[in-house]
């Protein structure tokens, strides 16, 4: 069995900010047939909240963090870019510091979608930029990300 979820906030008020790529990752996975082997979970909370979620979803499928895929938005990452690794994420993120604190590891695969899309000269502070709603331009970049993830995880 393989678990994935998506990170992000709760509610319409954050359903297009930068910081809510996880959540819309799994809308578009629930929109397809998936293998019967395959979980798809949305937190339900708070980003910075998600490590007691992901422990107890774990914990209710019987799984150990191999077969655990989080997926979140990146700051490190360019907008229109991801990476699927194992063991590695961002340099500083709340939502995944309370995962490895729940789960005493960061060794699950990390899918990683870029969305720094800042002004080099202008940049606004990471925990303000990932509350803000992605443009129009930016939708429209990430929404072929989401595609090929989505295609991705149903094969790994």
């Amino acid at each position: 069995m393989k678990l994935i979820v998506g990170l992000g906030n709760p509610g319409e008020k954050y359903r297009n900010n930068r910081h809510n790529v996880g959540h819309m990752v799994v809308d578009g996975l629930e929109k397809r047939k998936l293998p019967k082997n395959v979980v798809v979970k949305k937190t339900g909370v708070f980003m910075n909240n998600s490590g007691s979620v992901i422990r107890r979803l774990i914990n209710r499928y019987s799984l150990t963090i191999n077969y655990l895929y989080v997926i979140h938005d990146d700051l490190d990452i360019n907008l229109g870019e991801y990476k699927i690794q194992k063991g590695k994420g961002p340099k500083d993120h709340k939502g995944l510091n309370s995962i490895y604190d729940a789960l005493g590891s960061k060794d699950f695969w990390h899918v990683r979608i870029g969305v720094d899309n800042r002004d080099p000269q202008d940049r606004i502070p990471g925990e303000d930029y990932v509350l803000q709603n992605f443009n129009q331009e930016e939708l429209d970049k990430v929404n072929v990300v989401i595609e090929e993830i989505c295609k991705k995880l149903v094969t790994l």
